[in-house]
């Protein structure tokens, strides 16, 4: 979950939408690692037309993977940004 101020343009706060942290964010810049969601639900799916947005801070991406059957493709990047 992010919360900004400033008409939105300043990021204030980003929680964990799982264990309800508190991420670093200093001067608006986010400065711990975070796996940000935005996932707009299509044609043939019972959310179709349902927009999820969520937050979650680097250990509870872990354990997300963790539950995983098959395990998620991993690559490096090419550049860092």
């Amino acid at each position: 979950m992010r919360k900004y101020q400033d008409n939105n343009t300043q990021l204030v706060t980003v929680i964990c939408n799982r264990c309800k942290k508190e991420l670093k964010v200093e001067n608006g810049i986010l400065k711990e690692g975070c796996f940000e969601v935005s996932h707009a639900f299509g044609y043939f799916s019972e959310k179709d037309g349902q927009v999820y947005q969520f937050d979650l801070c680097e250990q509870c991406f872990d354990k997300m993977l963790a539950e995983f059957q098959v395990p998620a493709e991993v690559k490096e990047a090419k550049e860092l940004l």
